[in-house]
């Protein structure tokens, strides 16, 4: 009797990790970069409707006519609090009534495939589209074929050795080579010797490796020396206006909000996606080390931007600056009285709605979510929801197709994944 029963689980055991195989890579590998040709058509420039110049000048600036620019192509890199600012991006696009560039099926475009116009949800050749901003990898000249040509190109970084660790934390079970590193403390474990364990072809291998540049469309095997590199790192330094960074993330808000010609009311935020503390795994300087190391072309990349960003500022200027990163974390802070119950995230077995929970890395609830306060006042009831919504299930109600986003999601409730 024994035995049947443990023959039984081993049966489902099999069964489960062979379903769950065929799904991670059929999510993966789905909707693969298809080339359809179009007629080179074109893209207009914006036809979204133009907010008025209503503001007659910005402060510390003196010049008048200032309107806020709609045209945006956010290039929206992993784990680096990009959810949050997507979050912005989909409420600025309502307010103002702008046409978003979509994937289809799924919620990006057939990462990590390199970004291809035809990967867009309704394009057509000479359609208007005005804001860009799910996963891709970055293809900057099939982007151009979808946005007009005076577009703002956004992006943010992270430093990369806690970029590491998130993405080994959240990405670690999909990558297959990882599936061989024993002990408890894997990510110390790998470290320890990358190229005993990594795989520059094997699947998923990108996200344990210079995952910004790759991200950025780059070749992230490349030899840290390189030209090629510095090649890169100046063609994205050109292509970007603003490049922001996680670690000075109000600061970059304000820089984003100068840029674009926002106002303050459009940048509010709540932290969305964050992973509990008990899950980050603490980098002793050691390990820090190793892991700028092993991913020492995103280092290069983040210091680069790391001192243009400081120029930004300085520009800006630094009393200036600290004046209006008190003012947007003052409004936050009003924000979160209003609209969270209790004040703050709470685990994922604490959220009551269904329509409030994020998605989770496979095996572990670790992903925090809020839950909205009963009572809201009529005046900030919608904008509340709004900046609590996760991306998954704002992009719904904006009308993206999530098909295949969603079948993996069902299959993981059921694994109990």
């Amino acid at each position: 009797m024994v035995g049947k029963q443990w023959r039984s689980v081993c049966k489902g055991l099999v069964l489960g990790t062979v379903l769950a195989s065929c799904m991670i890579l059929f999510y993966c590998l789905s909707a693969p970069e298809v080339q359809i040709s179009f007629p080179e058509v074109p893209v207009p420039y914006s036809c979204a409707r133009r907010p008025s110049p209503d503001r007659a000048s910005r402060a510390g600036r003196g010049w008048a006519g200032c309107v806020p620019k709609v045209d945006v192509m956010f290039m929206k890199t992993h784990k680096t609090a990009s959810s949050t600012i997507l979050n912005i991006l989909f409420r600025f696009g309502e307010k103002h009534r702008v046409r978003f560039a979509f994937p289809s099926m799924r919620n990006d475009f057939s990462y990590p495939s390199p970004f291809h116009h035809s990967q867009v949800q309704g394009y057509s050749p000479g359609a208007c589209f005005n804001i860009i901003c799910n996963h891709m990898r970055f293809n900057e000249a099939e982007v151009a074929k979808v946005l007009p040509a005076d577009a703002a190109y956004v992006t943010v970084l992270r430093e990369p050795a806690d970029l590491f660790e998130s993405s080994f934390h959240y990405f670690g079970r999909l990558i297959p080579f990882t599936w061989k590193i024993s002990g408890d403390d894997k990510l110390a474990e790998f470290l320890r010797d990358p190229e005993l364990y990594y795989d520059p072809e094997g699947f998923n291998s990108f996200y344990l490796k210079n995952l910004l540049f790759f991200d950025l469309g780059q070749d992230n095997n490349l030899p840290p020396n390189d030209p090629r590199v510095e090649a890169a790192i100046r063609a994205i330094a050109r292509r970007f206006q603003l490049v922001m960074l996680v670690e000075h993330f109000e600061e970059s808000l304000i820089l984003l909000k100068d840029a674009l010609c926002w106002d303050m009311e459009d940048l509010l935020f709540f932290k969305l996606n964050a992973r509990k503390g008990s899950t980050v795994s603490k980098l002793t300087p050691e390990l820090r080390a190793k892991a700028l190391d092993w991913n020492a072309i995103d280092w290069k990349l983040y210091q680069h931007f790391n001192t243009s960003f400081w120029r930004k500022v300085e520009v800006y200027g630094w009393e200036r600056m600290e004046r209006d990163v008190a003012e947007l974390r003052r409004r936050n802070v009003e924000m979160a009285a209003i609209c969270i119950e209790g004040g703050h995230a709470v685990d994922a077995g604490s959220i009551h709605e269904t329509a409030m929970q994020p998605w989770q890395p496979i095996g572990e609830k670790s992903i925090l979510g809020y839950n909205l306060k009963k009572n809201v006042d009529k005046a900030h009831r919608k904008l509340c929801r709004k900046m609590l919504t996760p991306e998954l299930q704002y992009l719904t109600d904006l009308g993206v197709n999530l098909w295949i986003t969603k079948l993996w999601g069902h299959i993981r409730d059921i694994l109990h994944w």
